[in-house]
């Protein structure tokens, strides 16, 4: 094959791979909003076809012949092309190393988890999902002996969702974290807590719905390529930059789960509705990598969302969407409740500040799952004594303990670490940002996107054309430093409630 046709070809094998992946979304999509319950064997097998047939295109003699002619003339290739080549190749190696049934055995183990983990943590029953959790580990060790026999299971595992991340490097970061955030906790465990009976208020469910309308309008994010439903765990998916789609979980005496999710899936939904139009389509048309996606949702839901600037400009749509319920409160005092920390049971709910610990407890969990030391059985117990090492708190039922995410039922052991890793990438965009513009003035003024055209140019526009930890580098012109996010919440927390950083 000639490098002209290899060029030629390449493009329209990748668009037909990204219809087979926008079928295979949109049914999952589906599976977790809104298709009936005794609908999961059905949508199982559909799945298994579409993946069978994706599996053909992106590992068949096609494909192969396209990318090692690409790669064999690789010297005459531009930036772009060089990098789809090299991120084509290892794909196909890796898949083509994994047998087919097994790839469409495991689709539909993957969807089988999914609806059996909803009806689970719906009736508090984890005694009904917990053998997919063995099956599932089993599974994922079982690849990463075909793929990568050299490495650590759950270090193949990290690198799937952050290139490079090993879990040495993320014991390393956590350790950093806890030196600097337990004892910021306890100084707050000590001090005089904040109001929050704001967000215990009933708060209409058709109202939130329109807040969400309003917070997505104040984000700048297109609703002619993202809408948004509901579902038991929010999620953002992408099937190409021109359809996103975000949910969340609306609760009535809890305003604030909901406002926050929607913030934080929007974050998701910039970073894939901006990646440059001429990605689309190809493997570079989304977001590098599961760290710095998170530290776009983490950035717009902790950092700019729960700022005292935001408080103020939220403020007027709240008293205008909930005239009763908000009544006199100022945009301080909405500041300090959005702000309240203290040791939790649910992560999506958890502070800014306790948040890594929650991080904490799963990567521990995972090692040991990965190393054979524990297994399903011995979860719930384990997750149990963590939480209360960790955070100090009892669990009181594994609907609250292991059940509440719905991570593993997906398969994505190893994803949790990129939650922590991309907050404290936030907080290093953010210093670097603050260079270049006031960020909170802007955000007063309602210009959202100020900061919006900012990432745009320094990140979302690049997709995965650099790996991240180059992406990282030339974004903040030097080393990832995580003093930086200890030093933003040392700040931030000792501000709040009074007491020396």
């Amino acid at each position: 094959m000639e490098l002209k046709e290899a060029r030629e070809r390449i493009k329209i094998l990748e668009k037909q791979e990204t219809a087979y992946r926008h079928a295979l979304g949109l049914l999952s999509y589906d599976g977790a909003t809104q298709a009936p319950a005794g609908t999961a064997e059905n949508r199982g097998e559909t799945l298994a076809i579409l993946s069978e047939a994706a599996y053909g295109i992106t590992t068949g003699p096609e494909m192969t012949e396209v990318v090692a002619t690409l790669l064999k003339h690789k010297d005459e290739l531009d930036g772009t092309e060089r990098r789809i080549a090299e991120l084509k190749n290892k794909e196909l190696t890796e898949l083509q190393k994994i047998p087919v049934e097994e790839y469409v055995a495991y689709a539909k183990l993957l969807n089988e988890a999914d609806a059996v983990w909803h009806k689970a943590k719906e009736e508090n029953d984890y005694a009904s999902f917990a053998p997919y959790i063995d099956r599932l580990v089993a599974t994922q060790k079982r690849i990463a002996s075909l793929v990568a026999p050299e490495k650590d299971p759950y270090d193949y595992q990290l690198d799937q969702y952050e290139e490079g991340l090993t879990r040495e490097k993320c014991e390393a970061f956590f350790a950093a974290l806890r030196k600097e955030i337990v004892p910021t906790v306890k100084k707050v465990v000590a001090s005089k807590q904040v109001d929050d009976s704001i967000n215990h208020k009933p708060f209409p469910i058709p109202t939130q719905e329109k807040l969400s309308d309003e917070l997505m309008a104040l984000m700048g994010i297109d609703r002619n390529h993202c809408t948004i439903s509901t579902t038991e765990h929010p999620f953002t998916t992408e099937f190409t930059k021109y359809d996103v789609r975000i949910t969340t979980h609306y609760h009535e005496e809890s305003f604030l789960s909901s406002l926050f999710s929607v913030v934080h899936e929007g974050g998701h939904a910039l970073y894939e509705l901006n990646v440059a139009d001429e990605f689309a389509y190809t493997c570079l048309g989304g977001g590098v990598s599961m760290s710095v996606h998170e530290s776009q949702s983490r950035f717009y839901e902790n950092i700019i969302g729960r700022s005292e600037a935001y408080a103020e400009l939220l403020l007027p749509v709240l008293r205008r969407l909930f005239p009763e319920e908000v009544g006199g409160i100022t945009a301080h005092e909405l500041y300090l409740a959005a702000n309240k920390s203290e040791p939790s049971l649910i992560r999506t709910e958890a502070d800014e500040l306790t948040y890594a610990l929650h991080i904490m407890v799963r990567f521990e969990i995972e090692k040991k799952l990965f190393a054979g030391e524990v297994t399903s059985k011995d979860l719930p117990a384990l997750w149990n004594a963590l939480y209360k090492e960790y955070l100090g708190v009892d669990v009181p039922d594994d609907r609250r303990g292991v059940l509440q995410d719905s991570h593993w039922s997906g398969g994505l052991f190893g994803y949790f670490p990129s939650y922590a890793l991309g907050s404290a990438y936030g907080a290093q965009i953010l210093a670097v940002m603050e260079k270049d513009f006031d960020v909170f003035g802007a955000v007063r003024k309602g210009e959202i996107t100020r900061i919006n055209d900012w990432l745009r140019e320094h990140i979302w526009r690049f997709g995965k054309l650099y790996k991240p930890g180059e992406l990282m580098e030339k974004v903040f012109g030097a080393p990832f430093d995580p003093t930086y996010y200890t030093d933003y919440l040392k700040k931030k927390y000792a501000s709040i409630y009074g007491f020396d950083a």
